[in-house]
This record gives C-alpha cells, structure tokens and sequence, in this order.
C-alpha cells in the first residue's frame, strides 16, 4: 500500500516582479510557479488548491471568519520510512499565580506610624468645625 506525507502552504497573496513581466496576473502566475517549482525539487507533488475558513479575532470580544487560499502537495513515503512528526500547535500556558509568602507582611497591608504633629480621625474637630457639629446634634 502506498503512503503518503502531505504538505499544506499558503498560496502567494502578491505577485514577483521579474524582467518581463508587466501584467499583475503574469505576476501571480511567476509567484506560484517559483513556488511549486521550488517544492517540486524536493519531491512534493501538487494535489490541489483550496479555500479554508478560520475563526480570527476581530477587536475585543468579537470574531469573525476568515478565508485562506492554500495549496495542497504530497510525497511518496517509502518502504520503512515513517512520517515526520506533525509540528506541535503552539500551547497557551497557563497565567502564572502570584502568591505572597506566607510568613512575610502583605505587601499592601503597611503598617500606620502615628505622627503627634497631625490630628488623627478621633481628634476634636477644629475651631471651625465646632459650630457645623452642633448644629449636626
């Protein structure tokens, strides 16, 4: 039984400009014949070429759909030989917990030092502020 390896790439969004060639659809053209050219030496056939939607994020919260044209090639693998392990998608770790020691004052909780030259909260309220609290009572 004949197994195969199969190679997906984007197909080229711009054309190569080249002695020439003037045209942007001969442009196109050169950029996707260098490329598969450039696959075919290494063994990769065509297959075929195909427009696959992806989810992406648009802003904040919202998504939306996203066409990519990409091209499909394939290879013969050979008697005994395996297929190259698929790359990795990346993984998203997981957000590191801070924690404080446990030993160590919390960082936010500072002690107050008591100063003598200002008033504390409990102190009498100044000389103005005597006629607004009898008349509060």
């Amino acid at each position: 039984m004949t197994r195969f390896e199969y190679k997906v790439v984007p197909a080229p969004n711009r054309g190569l400009k080249a002695k020439g060639v003037k045209r942007a659809e001969d442009r196109f053209a050169l950029a996707l014949s260098t490329l598969m050219n450039e696959l075919g030496a290494e063994g990769w056939d065509y297959v075929r070429a195909d427009i696959l939607p992806t989810e992406e994020r648009s802003g904040i919260a919202s998504k939306q759909t996203v066409y990519h044209n990409m091209l499909i090639f394939r290879r013969v693998l050979e008697d005994g030989e395996e297929a190259p392990e698929p790359l990795a998608l990346e993984k998203v770790e997981d957000p590191l917990a801070l924690t404080a020691p446990e030993d160590d004052p919390e960082p936010w909780e500072e002690p107050q030092e008591e100063l003598a030259d200002t008033p504390s909260d409990d102190a009498a309220p100044d000389e103005e502020e005597r006629p607004r609290a009898a008349a509060a009572d």
